[in-house]
């Protein structure tokens, strides 16, 4: 038994039992709706090029080459049915909003125990990859169930803190991971807008297939406040008292921005874009990443 389980303490213990069970209920309520099979898809890599010959279907031609060498080839691709997955979780100070129980990193971590959870099902590989401004903790990829446990506790020994800096952390993920696969961010992306959408486009130039579930309070997306309040920034040391109705407009046009920014950047590095509430159902959340991941595949 690895150490990180053998010394947990009975309380950590129970945390990850409870965590798994969530997880174990909220999927296996998600299949029993769910018909459709792979749930994740399955990538397909380019091998070689062939002389066209006729009857060949004219879908597969390399037109590029045609116009550059005036010949006429059939591209060629090989299925690779074994998805390695691996997800990103941001535990970084802004993740740690929300009433004890309730917050962001809580409702992400229960996204990601899920996950795991369904690609294990699928007997596919599956990692994770806890970060802030670097790595805070990593468990490599493996096809067993018992690897779920592993994961679980990663990501109880997980305590949200420092800023984020997607950028130096992707660059990280590249080299660990060179091997093209699914790679799952959940992440505020507060913090470090611009190094968040660089680390994107970090991970889809090194050919990685890239999902982002944006997850945000429903508090940061509705900003229900009314009385005199007192707001901390939790990545930094900014602090702001005042009568939150007067900036409600404001800032609601401030998020939208901030929100088509980032839809804008992954739209154009072709990664599939989620935004999710954290008083969202988990099951309905995996129901809209099957939805778009087998876009993606068709696509």
């Amino acid at each position: 038994m690895p150490a990180s389980k053998r010394f947990l303490p009975p309380e950590a213990v129970k945390r990850v039992q409870r965590l798994e069970l969530r997880a174990r209920h909220i999927v296996e309520g998600f299949l029993s709706g769910a018909h459709r099979s792979p749930y994740f898809g399955q990538s397909v890599e380019f091998v070689q090029h062939r002389q066209y010959v006729p009857g060949d279907d004219v879908r597969h031609v390399d037109w590029k080459v045609w116009a550059r060498q005036d010949r006429l080839v059939i591209k060629q691709y090989e299925e690779d049915t074994n998805l390695r997955c691996s997800l990103l979780i941001d535990s970084s100070a802004s993740m740690s909003y929300g009433p004890p129980g309730e917050t962001k990193f809580e409702y992400a971590a229960t996204l990601a125990a899920c996950l795991a959870l369904l690609v294990l099902k699928q007997q596919d590989a599956v990692g994770s990859l806890l970060f802030d401004q670097q790595v805070r903790g990593r468990v490599p990829m493996r096809t067993s169930q018992k690897h779920l446990t592993d994961i679980l506790v990663s990501l109880d020994n997980a305590q949200p803190a420092e800023k984020t800096d997607l950028d130096s952390v992707f660059k990280d993920v590249v080299q660990t991971f060179p091997r093209r696969g699914l790679m799952v961010l959940i992440s505020d992306l507060l913090g470090a807008e611009e190094s968040s959408l660089r680390g994107i486009d970090t991970l889809r130039r090194a050919g990685h297939d890239v999902m982002i579930l944006h997850v945000l309070h429903d508090d940061e997306i509705d900003f229900p406040f009314n009385d005199p309040t007192r707001f901390e920034g939790l990545e930094s040391e900014m602090h702001l008292t005042c009568n939150p109705r007067s900036l409600r407009e404001g800032y609601l046009e401030a998020l939208e921005r901030f929100l088509d920014r980032v839809r804008r950047a992954c739209a154009a590095s072709s990664s599939d874009y989620i935004l999710v509430r954290t008083s969202e159902a988990p099951d309905a959340v995996l129901s809209r990443i099957l939805s778009s991941r087998m876009h993606s595949v068709r696509r």
